[in-house]
Order: structure tokens, then sequence, then C-alpha cells
């Protein structure tokens, strides 16, 4: 994560924040009383209880270090009024070969999440159609083959 620019729209931006909040508002006063509580139970080379309290407390640190880079060289981003996809764009694609129509929301690659149809705009899909306009058929080079698509809208 050198200097890699991280995109967000506002929403993941604000997705982010909560868990960041939740981890060191909830999660780390939870963990350093079972730490406590398990050093109250005597010896530590023998204490389970304590070893899973401290590997969870490292496992958390490392997440809220990771969210606040994230936060910290995040670049909101605002979906295009130009008409053509671009990061933050809801698009409607028609699969050529398919045909089957289907909305992505083209994000950074932080926030994808194909479940939610939120595509990484470093994916073989949203590289093809950036820049590309309702009506404009694009190929795309993927590991499972090249197939065409057509923008049916974009917002």
């Amino acid at each position: 994560m050198a200097d890699e620019k991280i995109y967000l729209t506002s929403e993941g931006f604000l997705e982010i924040e909560e868990e960041l909040n939740h981890l060191k508002n909830e999660r780390r006063p939870e963990i350093i009383k079972a730490l406590k509580d398990a050093r109250a139970l005597g010896d530590l080379s023998e204490n389970a209880d304590y070893d899973a309290a401290r590997d969870e407390q490292a496992k958390v640190e490392g997440r809220i270090l990771e969210l606040e880079k994230i936060l910290e060289k995040a670049t909101i981003i605002e979906s295009n009024k130009d008409g053509k996809v671009g990061l933050g764009s809801t698009v409607t694609i028609y699969y050529i070969d398919d045909e089957e129509e289907e909305e992505y929301m083209i994000v950074g690659s932080k926030e994808a999440d194909p479940s939610e149809n939120k595509v990484s705009n470093e994916s073989p899909l949203a590289r093809a159609i950036m820049g590309a306009k309702e009506g404009d058929v694009r190929s795309v080079e993927s590991p499972n083959g090249k197939y065409d698509v057509k923008i049916v809208s974009v917002k």
C-alpha cells in the first residue's frame, strides 16, 4: 500500500469508519477485559484464555491499523455525470452471448463485493467498459475467455 490511491464511494468510506469505531470502542475494551480476567487466573505460561485473548488482540489491532491506513489514503469517488462509465458509476450491461442483463456499480478494489454487484475498477469487466457510453459494445478479456457486452445505461 505504498503510495497507491484507494478509491471509495462515500458509502464505503462510512462503512470503514463504522467498522473502525466498532473495533476501537467495543472490541478493544472487550479484549482488554478478557486479558485482565485471564491474568487473574494465575500462571500465564499455560493459560489458554490468555493466549486466545492475545491472539484476538493482535488481529484486532492489525485490522485497526489497516483501516486507518485505508481512510488516510482514501479518495472519495463520485459518479460521473458525463454519461461515461467511470468510478462510482452504476452501469447496466447486456451480455451479448448469454442474452442477459446485469447492473453493476464500479468501485475501488477495497470496496468491491461481487455478491452486491460492486465490481472493482481493476476487474477485467470494469477495465473494458471504463469510458464507454450507452449503446457502446466492448470486448472483455477474462480468465474464462473473451466475451462482448453492450452498455445499456450509465448512472
